[in-house]
């Protein structure tokens, strides 16, 4: 039997005097527009135990409550797509996603992607809410990475990103010589110019707190370790080109490849060659949707970026003697 959707949340002072179909956008962030005004009018969707229209103005204090059946993820298609699986159970699956896969379908990819094939290796997620996906990796963005494989699964993971209690650490190589590690507390949000890309932005933006720690200084470039408590677009990338340490290999953020004077020609085509920005997520930890159990997950880095770091090792080498730092 198919579980049903069924959620609950109080109307904020925040929200006060706000139309219905903007207050349940807010709410529950994890379903579209579109289909939330669709419950709204099925009375799939009450305020206070009764239907509303959705231009309705709702107060403060007010609960909307959700009861229904889940729907079939329109247009998203099984494809035999391999995925490199970590762990799996009935109510999660933790996956290595390459650089290159693209995480959902959208303008431009719509097929070919983690989703689709999320979606061939276990039908009953097509049932979920974005094909069982609660977080993003950017495309070219490798590393690790946990879907949902059940309702209960769904909500619980989406609570915990809310509540900051899944711990992701990614490793990230900068361009340049960092003295030590830190905190950026910068808001976030669509480029006012550039809308492919995101910026901080002092008015408007959403709260983004990226932690980050030194762990191998080069001559020219740094190793860090970072941790997000936050989850937003673009997030490492547009803070560490913020501290003016874009990733090697993202020219959106960090422009044309930086060649050391004196580099030699392996440093050169390597970094003038690397595909990609120098971004993997490591490992991620999280408490089990249904026992509670914490959870801790890590994965090796791939081929290419390790590569980037045993070049920078031999032709990159730092002049002193605490360059490796934990």
């Amino acid at each position: 039997m198919t579980e049903r959707i069924q959620l609950s949340a109080d109307v904020p002072s925040e929200m006060d005097n706000e139309r219905l179909d903007q207050i349940a956008a807010k709410l529950f962030p994890d379903y579209s527009r579109s289909r939330l005004q669709t419950w709204i009018k099925k009375g799939d969707l009450l305020v206070d135990g009764k239907q509303l229209r959705t231009r309705d103005k709702v107060f403060h204090g007010a609960q909307l409550s959700i009861d229904t059946e889940p729907e079939q993820a329109v247009g998203w298609q099984p494809q035999n797509i391999d995925l490199d699986i970590i762990y799996e159970d009935a109510h999660i699956l933790v996956v290595n996603k390459p650089a290159g896969l693209v995480v959902h379908p959208a303008a431009g990819h719509p097929d070919g992607t983690l989703v689709n094939a999320l979606l061939a290796h276990s039908p009953e997620m097509a049932q979920l809410p974005r094909g069982g996906i609660v977080h993003r990796l950017d495309m070219e963005t490798s590393g690790i990475m946990v879907a949902a494989k059940s309702l209960l699964a769904h909500q619980d993971l989406v609570s915990q990103l809310q509540e900051r209690t899944i711990r992701r650490e990614y490793v990230a190589v900068c361009i340049g010589v960092m003295t030590g590690g830190g905190t950026v507390d910068e808001p976030m949000g669509r480029h006012p110019k550039q809308r492919k890309k995101m910026a901080v932005l002092v008015v408007g933006g959403k709260p983004a707190i990226t932690h980050y720690r030194v762990t191998k200084r080069y001559g020219h470039h740094t190793r860090i370790a970072v941790n997000l408590e936050t989850g937003r677009t673009h997030q490492i990338r547009v803070h560490m080109a913020h501290k003016h340490y874009p990733l090697v290999g993202d020219p959106t953020y960090g422009g044309r490849p930086r060649i050391p004077k004196g580099a030699s020609e392996e440093l050169i085509a390597t970094l003038r060659g690397f595909p990609r920005q120098a971004l993997h997520a490591r490992a991620l930890g999280l408490f089990h949707p249904e026992t509670g159990e914490e959870m801790n997950f890590e994965c090796p880095l791939p081929t290419d970026l390790q590569g980037l770091l045993d070049v920078l090792e031999t032709e990159d080498p730092a002049l002193n003697s605490d360059a490796t730092l934990y």
